[in-house]
């Protein structure tokens, strides 16, 4: 088993939580129930999916959950995109989250190919 309290992407994960918290409370209220709920739960299935996958004996597992991690973070990246699409936040908000988003998307895929490698 892993530790996911010492991997750093687990960490990057953890911070874009607060930062999706403090982004959504910029949506409409009558999102509430809609964009903000699935993003602010996309967002935290990153860096859950990632904990969970290192509860994981095989390295097998550890990736399918990885994977699904990865798959949580390219949803966070469309709904955020499309927040800017619907104008409610502008493109100097969104930005700098997506972009925090992309970087943990590479880093999530090499983490992946890197534990392929020992399957």
């Amino acid at each position: 088993m892993r530790n996911f309290r010492e991997l750093e992407i687990w960490k990057d994960a953890r911070k874009l939580v607060k930062d999706i918290y403090l982004t959504t409370k910029l949506l409409p209220d009558t999102e509430k129930y809609g964009l903000v709920s699935q993003i602010n739960r996309c967002s935290v299935s990153i860096a859950a999916n990632i904990a969970e996958g290192c509860a994981k004996y095989s390295n097998k597992d550890f990736v399918r959950f990885l994977q699904i991690s990865l798959g949580s973070a390219y949803e966070l990246e469309n709904h955020l995109i499309l927040c800017e699409d619907l104008e409610f936040i502008i493109p100097e908000q969104a930005s700098p989250i997506i972009k925090k988003v992309q970087r943990l998307q590479k880093r999530i895929a090499s983490l992946i190919k890197y534990n392929k490698q020992s399957l």
